[in-house]
């Protein structure tokens, strides 16, 4: 069986979180060969990947939203649209019953310049008709070129070349979940949409937060994810989250009930034996370690913040901050300063390191993010027995209270970026060295319960199982 894996944003050019799933995916099933379909913002990515590519991938295509080149096609010719691919591209635009169908089928067949669509004629009418109905209060000529924008990434991922493949499997909704729709239109194959974060909801958030969109425009970029998301959830034929709480989204956002499975991620804890083996003393240096890249999502602010809060209670803390800073270069430099601002000691920026050789002098870990889906970090944590500081968010809650499990707690839930409450989660664990220790047991105990690489693969197994026999009988009934 060939799988194409389509992934946005992530792997092979960013460490962690999905990209590590990923990874450890295509490395469980080493007969099985992937494709690997990587959507990128823009050709800087070209080719610059931070992970070695296991043996059985035997590809990896990949997708520019933020492409340059359809500007340049000022000889091409003028674009004409049939009645049905006016509609089609109308109900795009007004979101109204979107015709995919005819739109896969005419970025297929049809030639032309995304200038020349963009551009031209039928597009204009449609942004037009479009402002009037629902916009006409903001200035004409400054929704057009937005709309422009909005839709290039769209239609540069509609006029993208796919790879043939039994299966797609989309690490997302989004622009991932268009890819696997198309390629399901247009060869037939299995697709299957995994769920992390809920893409939607994800974009939502940043949208709401950002600067760089205002007024009108947040809502329809909100819009158009969300019909992305739910175009993959009517083609997907079956879609993966990893908590209940995931699940219900889903359905609140369209995709039908019988389609999902609950997939928990789960950790190789046989990595982090050698953590368990590390002799922490009671005298010794309370050590809070932070396993992220350094990004906005994950608030490492506020935590540097509350940080220097608690070690003013407790002067023996050490934070330490293991990941890639060169991600989000200025988002790090300003974290850099924020240190030296705060005139704080004891603030170790490790880089990228096996996190392994560190986890075991850690008392706890924490997570300051703003949003989340099911943290392998703090997987990682308990296979360390280690207690988990963690913010509301994804399946945080979940893990370190327990769901339907009677393991008790494994740490500590705060608010989204409240500072006094982070740190006085920090002065606790560490005023209190038995309970962070039956913390870490708890942990533990509830990671070897569901939440094991095993049995992640043994679920993942049956469902590629599942494609696969799907795909033979479907090849008997042709050749019959």
């Amino acid at each position: 069986m060939k799988v194409c894996i389509v992934a946005e944003g992530c792997y092979p050019y960013v460490v962690g979180g999905v990209s590590s799933w990923i990874n450890s995916m295509i490395k469980a099933f080493p007969d099985i060969e992937f494709v690997m379909l990587s959507i990128v913002a823009n050709r800087s990515y070209r080719g610059k990947f931070v992970y070695e590519l296991p043996e059985n991938v035997s590809e990896v295509y990949e997708l520019y939203l933020e492409d340059y080149d359809w500007v340049e096609q000022k000889k091409n010719k003028k674009l004409h649209l049939h009645q049905t691919e006016y509609e089609a591209l109308r109900s795009l635009l007004l979101n109204r019953n979107v015709e995919w169908d005819t739109l896969f089928t005419l970025f297929e067949k049809k030639k032309f310049s995304l200038n020349a669509l963009l551009m031209g004629e039928d597009f204009l009418n449609a942004v037009r008709e479009c402002y009037q109905l629902r916009y006409p209060q903001v200035v004409f000529s400054d929704f057009l070129w937005t709309m422009r924008s909005i839709y290039l990434p769209l239609f540069l991922t509609l006029k993208m070349e796919l790879p043939k493949a039994d299966l797609y499997h989309c690490v997302a909704t989004g622009y991932a979940g268009v890819i696997g729709s198309m390629a399901k239109k247009r060869y037939g194959c299995g697709l299957m949409v995994s769920e992390h974060g809920i893409y939607t909801r994800e974009r939502e958030e940043e949208l709401i937060r950002a600067k760089w969109v205002g007024g009108i425009y947040k809502n329809i970029w909100i819009e158009q994810f969300k019909k992305m998301s739910l175009l993959a959830y009517r083609y997907a034929d079956q879609v993966t989250c990893l908590y209940k709480h995931a699940m219900e989204l889903q359905i609140e956002l369209g995709c039908p009930a019988e389609k999902i499975k609950i997939t928990p991620n789960g950790i190789d804890a046989k990595r982090f034996v050698r953590c368990l083996e590390e002799d922490r003393k009671e005298d010794d240096t309370v050590n809070v370690g932070a396993v992220l890249r350094i990004a906005p999502i994950k608030d490492v602010k506020t935590m540097i913040r509350a940080f220097a809060y608690a070690k003013k209670e407790v002067p023996k803390l050490a934070l330490w901050i293991m990941g890639p800073s060169d991600e989000e270069k200025e988002y790090a430099k300003e974290c850099f300063e924020l240190v030296d601002l705060l005139g704080v000691e004891d603030v170790i920026f490790t880089g990228r390191v096996d996190v392994t050789e560190y986890l075991g002098k850690m008392d706890m870990t924490i997570l300051t993010s703003i949003s989340e889906g099911q943290p392998l970090t703090i997987l990682e944590s308990f296979a360390a027995k280690k207690p988990v500081i963690a913010t509301d968010v994804g399946n945080c809650r979940g893990l370190i209270y327990g769901e339907d499990d009677s393991f008790g707690e494994a740490g500590i839930i705060t608010h989204i970026m409240n500072v006094e409450e982070i740190a006085a989660a920090m002065v606790d664990l560490a005023r209190h060295r038995e309970k962070r220790i039956g913390m870490g047991e708890n942990g533990y105990r509830r990671l070897k319960s569901r939440y094991l690489v095993e049995d992640m693969k043994e679920t993942y197994r049956q469902i590629y199982r599942q494609f696969e026999d799907a795909g033979k009988e479907k090849e008997k009934k042709g050749d019959a």
